[in-house]
């Protein structure tokens, strides 16, 4: 007997993602790990931590001219992250 309801794995994946409400999450997840993508190694590397919560991205530096050069970037910086996720993931990047 052959099935009717075969279909693409990624398709297949969405699907399962989507009925546990994890796709957000996954954008969350895929977000943190291309930080050093977007932003650049020499941000990365001072980078010292990132948390989503609430829809926030909390960014922790170690240099503080850093963190206001990147203060007044951060609608650019929303944009270009939220379009990494493929999805809008965040509502605003807060520098500490």
């Amino acid at each position: 007997m052959k099935r009717n309801n075969d279909r693409p794995i990624k398709a297949a994946l969405e699907e399962l993602l989507s009925s546990y409400h994890l796709n957000e999450k996954m954008g969350q997840v895929k977000l943190v790990n291309s930080w050093e993508e977007i932003m650049g190694k020499a941000v990365a590397h001072r980078t010292t931590e990132l948390i989503i919560r609430d829809k926030k991205l909390f960014v922790s530096l170690s240099s503080a001219s850093l963190r206001q050069e990147l203060f007044q970037a951060r609608d650019k910086i929303l944009l270009l992250l939220n379009e990494a996720a493929g999805a809008k993931v965040i509502d605003e990047v807060v520098f500490r």
